[in-house]
């Protein structure tokens, strides 16, 4: 991670050809990393990092999160190993278990996916570090696989979990948890007392912890506010009612009242203005850097900014930059 925790998301909304541009632009700005995902079936995460790294010269590119499922360990050691020898330095990337809704599209639902994980990110760090693999494993095989060209020096290698056993999982096997957008204050300081309990068991004591979140700044703070409205709604909705990440603030009844009467609609209109305060990170530059503040204080090493309104993202980037990013420089 670089030295200011402000980073910025990619949105997979973002057209692939302006991947880049929005990457440069971040750097212009003074943010501390930018963030590519792997949402599918929008722009490809490794192909995404790639234009972000050519598109920069300083900033660290962060690719959160792939599926463990998605490629076999080998060929992801290998994408990794190719972006981080071109770039020295500059990247980092993410594997979690995957969105169910989007694996099971694809019939690549792992039946035990903490195993799957714990092999994939196990075999990659192997094969990233040089090694030869002849492993029989409960999801993946190595038959005497090697990379022809292996990292040249240490990768970071986060996950993206969410449930308790994975973030376990995560401290022991992992330099970093990403966390998901809609991660409040109660929920991240839970997360990384989970974390903590795997961190022993691992092969190093530091972890970081970056914090995706919903954005919207405007000078005004309820133009804010309602702009971010509709993305918590359709969140929650994704999540359903039986999620750690709400259930932290105890707000899951409620959702699932809202959600079984009316669906996202009724959600977006009805939900308590706090929900948006506590789920998202949107408001005025002011209240901005308190919530900034605020997850830094639960436990995030950093704090993603993923903007929520794309034709005026650039605007409240540059806003962001000017108002609230000096506060932590």
């Amino acid at each position: 991670m670089s030295g200011n925790p402000l980073a910025v998301l990619v949105s997979t909304t973002t057209p692939p050809e302006q991947v880049g541009p929005t990457a440069a632009l971040t750097e212009e700005l003074g943010f501390g990393d930018v963030w590519v995902a792997e949402d599918y079936f929008c722009y490809g995460g490794f192909t995404a990092a790639a234009a972000a790294l050519n598109a920069t010269e300083r900033i660290t590119v962060n690719l959160g999160v792939i599926a463990s499922v998605a490629r076999h360990p080998a060929v992801t050691a290998m994408e990794i190993a190719n972006l981080a020898r071109t770039h020295p330095g500059r990247f980092r990337a993410g594997i979690g278990h995957g969105v169910p809704f989007w694996t099971n599209q694809m019939g690549l639902t792992p039946k035990s996916p903490l195993a799957t994980l714990d092999e994939c990110v196990t075999g990659v760090r192997r094969l990233l570090a040089g090694e030869t693999l002849d492993v029989e494993g409960k999801r993946f095989t190595f038959r005497s696989v090697a990379l022809s060209h292996p990292a040249t020096q240490p990768v970071p290698i986060l996950t993206g979990v969410v449930g308790p056993k994975s973030l376990k999982l995560s401290g022991r096997i992992a330099d970093g948890t990403v966390m998901s957008v809609l991660a409040g204050t109660k929920y991240l300081e839970s997360a990384v007392a989970h974390i903590r309990e795997g961190i022993p068991e691992g092969s190093t004591q530091q972890h970081e912890v970056p914090t995706f979140a919903l954005f919207s700044v405007h000078e005004d703070s309820q133009t804010a506010k309602n702009a971010a409205r509709a993305s918590v709604a359709l969140y929650l909705a994704a999540l359903g009612p039986h999620n750690p990440l709400s259930g932290a603030f105890g707000y899951n009844d409620r959702l699932a009242e809202l959600l079984s009467d009316g669906g996202t609609d009724r959600l977006t209109r009805e939900m308590p203005d706090e929900w948006v305060d506590e789920l998202a990170v949107a408001g005025n530059p002011d209240e901005v850097t308190q919530r900034v503040r605020a997850l830094l204080a639960a436990g995030a090493t950093s704090v993603v900014l993923a903007p929520v309104t794309p034709e005026t993202a650039t605007d409240e980037l540059r806003l962001a930059a000017k108002t609230v990013l000096p506060r932590f420089g």
